[in-house]
């Protein structure tokens, strides 16, 4: 029978999104210490590859989220050093981390997604703005949502409701990433469908339904508590929260995911769920959306990153 030894949890980094990850961080710690485990954290800086060299861990659980934590190059460094660990591999997480490619891997197997345009920010200045973004408006309609490319925690991202604030929201876009994704903007319910796999094949949790005080789940609204109510498991018709289930199940098949990953969905007024986005690395903080679908399953935090863990060593 397989046991954790010492395990290495990384955390912050140097994404826009490191707060989060030393929270997300923090709380896998504090769960698994209250396991009984081995268990210290590492940030992402130059110790860290003679630290795992002289002292190898038996797996690591990725807390990093932004940049290298999510793109596949920190995990790229962990199989040089075949260290097993928590999460994706290399090469899924370049495709899940790039929205755009994302979303053309699931509409290939099926799964609703907005549809959108891609503009970098050289052709948006290059092109000049005003007829670009004209043709935008023309093509998708209104509302939109513009977000970068590359990303998480949606910095950088917000509604465009008039076409006269659509240069602002570009501008802002860029601000995080060189490249956008303007994406028709679907009313509806905002739920996070978290999937994990622990050895007998991807399974969803219950979705968690987002409903934020200014109507839009921004960085504000994610990490500040009481900014957002959340409803976990969502209210949803029994029908409509199965099709939300099968749709992250698909979208993290499709894209080659392991382990866990969460996959943001907008439930429109006919209850159709659209595909919007998928994380690989999974936020762990008090207000993140992965352990209150775990504590709507009545699953003991703790006991699954435990189980995360094993999956992963017995990779090994």
């Amino acid at each position: 029978m397989l046991e954790l030894g010492h395990v290495l949890v990384l955390a912050g980094g140097l994404s826009y999104e490191r707060e989060v990850s030393l929270r997300s961080g923090r709380r896998v710690c504090e769960v698994l210490k209250a396991d009984g485990i081995d268990v210290e954290t590492r940030d992402t800086d130059a110790a860290l590859v003679p630290a795992v060299l002289a002292d190898p861990p038996d797996v690591v659980f990725v807390t990093l989220h932004g940049g290298s934590g999510e793109d596949g190059a920190i995990r790229s460094v962990l199989e040089l050093l075949q260290v097993p660990y928590v999460g994706a591999a290399p090469d899924a997480c370049r495709v899940a981390y790039d929205k755009p490619t994302a979303k053309t891997v699931v509409r290939s197997v099926g799964v609703r997604t907005p549809d959108a345009v891609v503009l970098p920010k050289e052709t948006f200045h290059d092109l000049g703005a005003t007829a670009v973004l004209g043709r935008i408006v023309e093509r998708l309609g209104l509302p939109l949502f513009v977000k970068p490319c590359r990303g998480g925690s949606a910095l950088g991202g917000s509604i465009v409701r008039k076409a006269e604030e659509l240069p602002a929201a570009m501008v802002g876009c860029f601000a995080y990433g060189d490249t956008a994704l303007i994406e028709k903007y679907i009313e509806g319910v905002e739920v996070a469908v978290s999937v994990v796999d622990l050895g007998d094949g991807p399974v969803a949790l219950p979705p968690v339904e987002i409903v934020a005080d200014e109507g839009v789940y921004d960085y504000s609204a994610r990490y500040t508590a009481g900014h957002t109510e959340f409803f976990a498991p969502a209210r949803l018709r029994p029908e409509v929260a199965d099709a939300c289930a099968r749709l992250a199940v698909t979208a993290h098949t499709a894209l080659g995911l392991r382990d866990i990953s969460r996959t943001d969905i907008i439930v429109d007024g006919e209850g159709e769920p659209y595909f919007l986005e998928v994380n690989v690395a999974p936020g762990m903080t008090e207000t993140s959306l992965f352990p209150m679908a775990a504590a709507a399953a009545g699953e003991d935090l703790g006991a699954l990153c435990r189980g995360l863990l094993l999956a992963a060593l017995r990779r090994r």
